[in-house]
């Protein structure tokens, strides 16, 4: 998008509504809890014909130490260095306070232009509130109702007219279409180095980091380009224990995270060397696995290991132990921390990607079947011998394939895994749940007898 747009304001004023309607999706989380947002969170914006990128931000605190609330002011004063307007939003209802006095005084030394927003301007009695924003000296305010959308073709009006050669401007997407990004979740338990690892990735502390766990609350998406492939990260909040989780907002931080698997195309898992694959971790692979999307094991804070052979050989062996169905996942060691071993993880990534994606002719796959069949043919069901006729993949994304067979009952589990793990060795599936769905061909001669009778 050639304009951008940045919401700023003290906490709890409603920036997160008015991202998400402008967005026109609920992508950032909402509750009457103040802070809930702490990473700056990016979307595409559009008001009428106005398209725009939105950039939503933490709650503005008075702050400039090494706490989390100042490291969350300093996200939000680097999105308004992107910014070409800054929304300065107030509660219209609770008036203006000294903090959001105090946050316009230092928005009117930036050389950005600000619009200030009165929100929850519904009904006449935040009517006072809106008019006190002319002490602020920033210009006429500008009344709406993030919640019931109101008062946004006001607000349209005031962003033209705060940058009317960025508001003219094309983001150039009737000219060509552009590649369409990889889209990768980076999910894992809390503290294991997520946001750590994504700034390590792009280069540039775009979010929030330090020794608290659960700093990431919603999941926030980055473009980025690796190698000139586009690609849009999804960090994650960190997922605890079912049981464990008791907080609303915990709860719907989860919630996030798993929406974020389910838009996903590749999934890294990122674990704690010091505490490799838990119960947890595993209950994450497998719900990554079972919603049908690529998987790579990532092992953050290889650094703080002593026996690397010995970690990496206790990792395997849960995995086969007990996730029969990540046989052959791809495992990256590295330290988010130091950057040593990072620059693995993402050619690990496009080969699980490939794999995702990767169609093989019918030809090809009966020319394997009857090799697999040869060597060990189907077992007996019901006293007779169970035949297959053919294989044939039915879809991508992940792999599915058909197996069409000329016999009744089910395909015994056992034999069902020595095809599927065939599959995985033969045409390079490891990292990618592969599906197989049991067909029963139709016998003609059968169906014309049946019209005899």
């Amino acid at each position: 998008m050639s304009l951008t747009v940045a919401i700023l304001g003290r906490p709890n004023v409603g920036k997160s509504t008015l991202f998400n309607r402008l967005v026109g999706k609920r992508l950032a989380l909402v509750d009457d809890l103040p802070g809930v947002t702490r990473d700056r969170r990016e979307g595409e914006g559009r008001i009428g014909t106005l398209k725009f990128r939105i950039i939503d931000t933490a709650g503005l605190e008075e702050a400039f130490d090494d706490s989390l609330e100042a490291r969350m002011r300093r996200q939000t004063e680097m999105a308004l260095a992107e910014a070409d307007v800054a929304l300065l939003m107030f509660d219209a209802r609770a008036g203006l306070t000294p903090l959001d006095s105090h946050f316009a005084g230092w928005l009117r030394e930036e050389e950005t232009p600000v619009i200030v927003v009165a929100n929850k301007c519904e009904g006449r009695a935040a009517e006072a509130g809106r008019l006190e924003a002319y002490e602020l000296g920033l210009g006429d305010p500008v009344g709406i109702s993030a919640e019931h959308g109101e008062g946004l073709v006001e607000l349209k009006d005031a962003i033209e007219a705060a940058a009317p050669e960025k508001a003219r401007a094309r983001d150039g997407g009737e000219e060509a279409e552009a590649e369409k990004p990889l889209l990768l979740a980076v999910v894992g338990r809390p503290n294991a180095g997520k946001s750590t690892l994504i700034n390590k990735m792009i280069g540039e502390d775009r979010l929030l980091t330090g020794p608290e766990a659960g700093i990431t609350r919603d999941s926030i998406s980055i473009n980025w380009h690796f190698e000139g492939r586009p690609v849009r990260l999804f960090d994650t909040a960190g997922m605890r224990r079912k049981a464990r989780v008791n907080r609303k907002l915990e709860k719907l931080a989860v919630a996030d995270g798993l929406r974020a698997v389910q838009f996903a195309e590749v999934v890294v898992l990122l674990a704690d060397a010091t505490q490799p694959l838990e119960r947890q971790d595993l209950v994450i692979a497998r719900q990554t696995l079972e919603e049908g999307r690529a998987l790579v094991i990532a092992i953050n804070k290889w650094d703080l290991v002593d026996d690397g052979a010995e970690v990496m050989r206790e990792i395997r062996y849960r995995l086969e132990g007990q996730l029969a169905q990540a046989r052959g996942v791809p495992i990256v060691a590295f330290s988010a921390l130091t950057g040593r071993g990072v620059d693995k993880l993402m050619p690990a990534v496009f080969r699980a990607y490939k794999a995702w994606n990767i169609r093989v002719p019918t030809a090809r796959l009966n020319r394997w079947l009857e090799e697999m069949t040869a060597r060990h043919p189907p077992p007996l069901v019901n006293g007779r011998r169970f035949r297959i006729r053919y294989l044939t993949q039915a879809k991508s994304r992940p792999p599915t394939f058909a197996l069409f067979t000329s016999s009744g009952g089910d395909l015994p589990d056992a034999y069902e895994r020595y095809l599927i793990n065939g599959l995985r060795d033969t045409f390079g599936l490891q990292g990618v749940p592969v599906r197989m769905a049991l067909r029963k061909s139709r016998n003609p001669y059968e169906e014309k007898a049946r019209k005899r009778r």
